[in-house]
């Protein structure tokens, strides 16, 4: 059985939640409560590079992000 996450076809979105993580997420699954589409409906690889664009910190947003 192959994982749909690794479907290079697939149409997918990047998902952002309130603490400013990012998930991948297939296009078809319903988005779970708590998160939004911050790119998409795209390509997986276009997915990927958005996160990759705009998650530098991968702590939570409430954690102290001030220069250390």
């Amino acid at each position: 059985m192959t994982n749909p996450f690794e479907d290079e076809n697939g149409t997918y979105f990047a998902l952002i939640n309130d603490e400013a993580q990012y998930s991948l997420c297939l296009s078809f699954v319903k988005i779970p409560p708590g998160w939004s589409v911050a790119h998409g409906a795209g390509s997986r690889q276009a997915c990927l590079d958005d996160i990759r664009e705009n998650w530098a910190d991968m702590r939570p947003k409430h954690f102290d992000r001030g220069d250390d």
